[in-house]
């Protein structure tokens, strides 16, 4: 079968399984050229980075790309959680489906311990996978990655099943958004969240979820001395605000911080660890595309940010992470984080810097249907969109037939 993307509503609804492979090994062969550069030592080699790194959210965007920095820059052994719908001989599964089994084909051949869980992370069953296997390891969570993204949770605590919205709090809001198939801007709007969906939103993208994995961790004993934790988060520009940071979503990630603050006290206290959440660039996702004003905002931003050479993906922001913020010390060692006066880390810095913000700004108010690839990165855009999915990854042949889907 030859396989084409299904987009409807400005969303890729199946992948291609080379595709995903393919770019799943790019990120790879990125990191460990990195690594060259850098001079990091692996564990093997005498480093003093992580040695066994959970990440939960590891099959796509910035959790895949965390796990490749910790195995491939580090040698850290891994495992990873996530929820993909897997392929079968004659069905195609979810990108994230292929990009772990590329990334467990890739780290068996580098000799690295990788287990990859797929199952609810938010439940207490994939938890207590997760120790079984850190026992079957003999070794202690150095690093455990939050970057959990779905959209529903259901609390173990009761069975009962959240979901998340994104609306704006008070006030309806309405924002251009960018059309990347047709190549043009059109107008979207979202009402207000009522009281509920506001709490909702919270139980499901908080850090309620993130404190149980903690917790769980710690009384089973699989947390080594000085661990650290980190979740992701995004802030922002000012003109997102109203419906980001000043929304449901932005409800959310506050709560989170705020678990950050917790969990750094409890586990300074307990094992001399650290809890961060990451403030991250803003990158080409299923929920940015349909979120008023954050679709056009990118592709404004990736050419600004391009022509400044400050452009960043996921594996480079994830990269410059571990080497730049988290393992900066004597032979990877992790020593004092740089965060900012909230305790955040700051990898959005180069997004919102002043000079790129005012072009971006000054940008977005000169953009017409007319003059869009002007002042729009489309086909850097539409490349970021595309390849989530496995589509547009060079060096794949499109035409080619996919004979099952479920090897790579």
């Amino acid at each position: 079968m030859i396989v084409e993307p299904k987009i409807r509503n400005n969303i890729c609804i199946n992948a291609h399984p080379e595709g995903c492979a393919k770019d799943t090994l790019r990120q790879i062969e990125y990191v460990k050229a990195q690594k060259a550069k850098r001079g990091i030592k692996s564990a093997k080699e005498g480093g003093n980075g992580p040695k066994t790194v959970l990440v939960l959210g590891c099959s796509t965007g910035y959790g895949l790309a965390s796990r490749i920095s910790a195995a491939f820059e580090y040698g850290a052994d891994t495992i990873g959680v996530s929820f993909e719908k897997e392929g079968t001989e004659t069905k195609g599964g979810t990108p994230g489906f292929y990009n772990n089994m590329a990334f467990d084909k890739a780290a068996k051949e580098a000799g690295l311990k990788s287990v990859t869980i797929n199952g609810d992370a938010y439940s207490n069953e994939v938890r207590d996978q997760v120790i079984a296997e850190l026992k079957k390891f003999g070794t202690k969570v150095d690093l455990l990655v939050y970057s959990l993204a779905s959209p529903v949770r259901t609390d173990p605590s009761d069975g009962i099943m959240y979901k998340s919205v994104i609306k704006p709090i008070n006030q309806s809001y309405s924002g251009k958004c960018l059309d990347i198939i047709a190549e043009k801007l059109t107008e979207a709007s979202a009402e207000p969240a009522n009281e509920e969906e506001i709490a909702n939103t919270v139980k499901v993208m908080g850090g309620e979820d993130w404190k149980l994995w903690i917790d769980a961790l710690t009384k089973a004993d699989v947390l080594n001395e000085g661990v650290c934790t980190v979740a992701y988060s995004y802030i922002g520009p000012e003109l997102s605000h109203a419906i980001y940071r000043d929304g449901t979503i932005g409800g959310a990630k506050k709560h989170l911080e705020k678990t950050a603050h917790e969990l750094d006290a409890q586990l300074k206290a307990s094992l001399k660890g650290s809890a961060y959440v990451s403030e991250n660039k803003g990158l080409v996702t299923r929920s940015s595309a349909v979120i008023p004003v954050i679709s056009f905002y990118l592709a404004v931003l990736f050419k600004v940010m391009k022509e400044m050479n400050l452009h960043e993906g996921c594996i480079e922001q994830m990269e410059r992470l571990f080497a730049e913020r988290l393992y900066c010390g004597s032979n990877s060692e992790m020593t004092t984080v740089p965060v900012d006066a909230e305790n955040r880390i700051r990898l959005d810095d180069w997004e919102l810097r002043d000079d790129v913000q005012a072009k971006v700004v000054e940008n977005m108010n000169k953009t017409t249907d007319e003059n869009l690839a002007e002042y729009c990165d489309l086909a850097g855009y539409k490349h970021d969109f595309l390849s989530a999915n496995g589509f547009d990854v060079e060096g794949v042949d499109y035409t080619k037939d996919v004979a099952r889907f479920d090897v790579i």
